[in-house]
């Protein structure tokens, strides 16, 4: 049974990691072959299952060292049909690794979490063509007929909820979000932007949340910005607007580069883990509701450290208006 499907406890305004960037964390540091960045390969023999279940295991101990929550998202970005047919994987081979790759997190979650730090796990759907510039474009009915069945999967494998993960267009999104509904799995939202704080659409970040939650009915729990870094789109949150309201999770870049510079090179930058943090901070002091901080590329262990650090003495709480310091 899912523990937190009806009560997502980073809706409160507890402080909740995530991991970072699952896929260059793997490639880059522990050397291994992800085929088209797909991380959920590695389900498939021994010794990939330990090398993924020693990833999450560094942020459950993270999570439990600082005594704060944590969203274990599933190694499943890429276990979608396109890409799963690409690398010889059938329908009934991604129906296995869905759950295979939910199990594994609960294992981590009975091993580590305690009544300080919850752990609420995830289902990552990823987009159906890549996560930086969208090119075949589905309509929205298309986006929800296509990406139903791996959330009804999730479901059925006990998930607490289901998170899209660099969505570059709307109509995206917002399939995922009605094939959300049309199955009862909650569901978030996480927007690639641009280095000028846009979707690659050219659609901005708010006119995005907006249309998905007018369609919806604010279907999504929350929102999340996600593979760029603070630099980028930290622009586009200087407003005292309600969209922002919506906006409660961050997975940032470590690096300052754009996608395109990104997808050229050769050679990993993580960035200043200590700066990333410092950057966070600022962004916590603006977005009212921003619970959910972690990684996208070149990010790991030590950029959420990092954030984690400069960021948990902050514990908002809203009083007459203001909000005040709690130590």
């Amino acid at each position: 049974m899912a523990r937190y499907r009806n009560h997502l406890p980073q809706l409160s305004n507890n402080l909740f990691l995530t991991d970072g960037g699952i896929e260059t964390t793997l490639i880059f540091h522990e050397g291994l072959n992800l085929p088209d960045f797909a991380a959920f390969d590695l389900l498939k023999y021994s010794d990939g299952q330990k090398a993924l279940g020693k990833y999450f295991r560094t942020y459950a101990e993270l999570a439990t060292e600082y005594q704060v929550g944590l969203v274990l998202e599933s190694a499943t970005w890429r276990a979608n049909p396109d890409w799963a047919k690409k690398l010889g994987y059938s329908k009934e081979d991604l129906t296995r690794i869905h759950h295979q790759s939910i199990q594994l997190l609960q294992a981590i979650r009975d091993d580590y979490e305690t009544e300080q730090a919850p752990m609420v796990i995830s289902g990552c759907v990823g987009p159906r063509g890549d996560g930086y510039n969208p090119d075949n474009f589905m309509t929205d009915d298309e986006a929800a007929d296509y990406h139903q069945e791996q959330i009804a999967a999730f479901r059925d494998a006990d998930a607490d909820l289901v998170t899209a993960i660099t969505m570059t267009y709307v109509e995206e999104a917002l399939g995922i979000t009605r094939a959300a509904q049309a199955v009862d799995m909650p569901v978030v939202i996480s927007f690639t932007v641009e280095t000028d704080g846009h979707l690659p659409t050219g659609q901005s970040l708010k006119d995005a949340i907006a249309q998905v939650d007018a369609a919806t009915h604010n279907g999504p729990a929350y929102y999340m910005i996600n593979c760029a870094h603070p630099k980028h789109f930290a622009h586009v949150l200087e407003t005292d607007e309600s969209w922002l309201k919506r906006i409660r999770g961050l997975r940032a870049n470590a690096s300052t580069q754009s996608h395109a510079e990104l997808d050229e090179a050769e050679e990993l930058d993580d960035g200043n883990p200590e700066e990333l943090g410092n950057q966070y901070l600022k962004l916590k002091q603006k977005l009212q509701n921003l619970t959910v901080l972690g990684g996208c590329c070149g990010t790991d262990h030590r950029h959420i450290a990092a954030i984690c650090q400069a960021c948990l003495p902050l514990w908002w709480t809203h009083l007459a208006g203001t909000y005040q310091l709690q130590i």
